[in-house]
């Protein structure tokens, strides 16, 4: 059973932007206990518009008799911080001004939010990490986290994700931030101000995630000799409404700026040079039909990565791939874990 709690810190959070934070909440949630000397620690990091419930958007990993036994394992994840399921994020009240952050909360970098995480963690008084894991930009937070904590983390897992958020990627989150500019409701201090502009940029955000060919199989109705009406079009709109009820356009532009930032080589030689202080033994999962993360991201982490492992998998799904096909990620984690660690098997 996922269990939720709330993790406050109550000091000045200064951020790498130079801005600051009066103190900030998480909202993480747990599965499974701690053993005697905490060593079995699984943590999940959630993507763009994903929660701390990592039952539910990653389903059959985390579950009894799965590859993540509650049973076996203490598996965590955070809700990230600017985020809307009970983070400190744009809607949360400032303490300072007693009102909601709405446009000024403070812009974030992936590296904020993994000291957020570590700061989790050491309130836990986890000593490390045994598996750190997460897809897309819970992918990006995973790398980064391995590089800035490198004697924390002893397995790094990364799904669908890279060393640097790609001038592509950069481009399909602009076009998104565009819609929701253009939402005349984005200049307002509401809750649900920018929410039609969100609901086109997660129409724009659908096609990087997904590709030509499961849009063919899944919605093409040219049988039916149509003049409107298309399936295509009804599932853009369904995606854009589904997100309104569960998600809004401040945190949408926060996280989207985050991704963008992510760049592991900032402050250091190189981004090679970052990469290679990770001391975890790594495993990288690529998705063949990804054009958002495409699998040269993932080659190119594997390749200067000490101890790192590849492994790229077919999908239909592309990019959501990784929500989608946890068997074949499953089977990649036991077979890394077969040949790195086998006391995990």
């Amino acid at each position: 059973m996922v269990e939720n709690h709330i993790f406050e810190y109550n000091n000045l959070f200064e951020l790498e932007t130079g801005g600051t934070l009066p103190g900030f909440q998480l909202q993480y949630s747990t599965s499974g206990k701690l053993n005697a000397d905490k060593s079995n620690v699984v943590w999940v990091c959630h993507a763009l518009t994903g929660s701390s419930d990592f039952e539910d958007w990653w389903p059959g990993l985390f579950e009894n008799g799965a590859l993540f036994d509650p049973q076996e394992y203490f598996i965590i994840c955070a809700n990230a911080l600017g985020g809307c399921y009970g983070s400190t994020g744009p809607l949360s009240t400032n303490p300072i001004t007693g009102q909601p952050f709405y446009h000024d909360f403070p812009e974030l970098t992936n590296r904020d939010i993994v000291r957020t995480f570590d700061l989790l963690r050491q309130h836990l008084n986890i000593p490390s990490i045994h598996v750190l894991m997460g897809g897309s930009l819970g992918g990006q937070h995973a790398v980064e986290w391995a590089i800035q904590y490198t004697e924390d983390i002893e397995h790094l897992i990364g799904v669908a994700t890279n060393a640097l958020h790609s001038p592509w990627g950069i481009a399909f989150n602009e076009s998104q931030r565009m819609a929701i500019v253009n939402d005349p409701t984005w200049k307002e201090s509401t809750e649900i101000a920018g929410i039609n502009g969100m609901k086109t940029a997660r129409s724009i955000a659908l096609l990087s995630y997904r590709n030509y060919s499961i849009y063919q199989d899944k919605q093409d109705d040219s049988h039916e000799y149509k003049l409107r009406d298309f399936k295509a079009s009804s599932y853009q709109q369904y995606q854009g409404e589904k997100l309104a009820q569960r998600f809004n356009a401040y945190t949408y532009w926060t996280l989207a700026n985050a991704m963008d930032s992510h760049n592991v080589g900032r402050d250091w030689d190189s981004i090679e040079a970052a990469l290679g202080r990770i001391k975890a033994k790594s495993m990288y999962i690529g998705i063949r039909s990804d054009i958002l993360f495409p699998i040269e991201e993932q080659i190119f982490l594997a390749a200067n990565t000490r101890r790192s492992a590849l492994d790229i998998i077919d999908s239909r799904y592309g990019h959501d791939g990784f929500l989608v096909e946890t068997d074949q990620i499953a089977r990649s984690i036991r077979n890394f874990y077969q040949k790195n660690s086998p006391v995990l098997v």
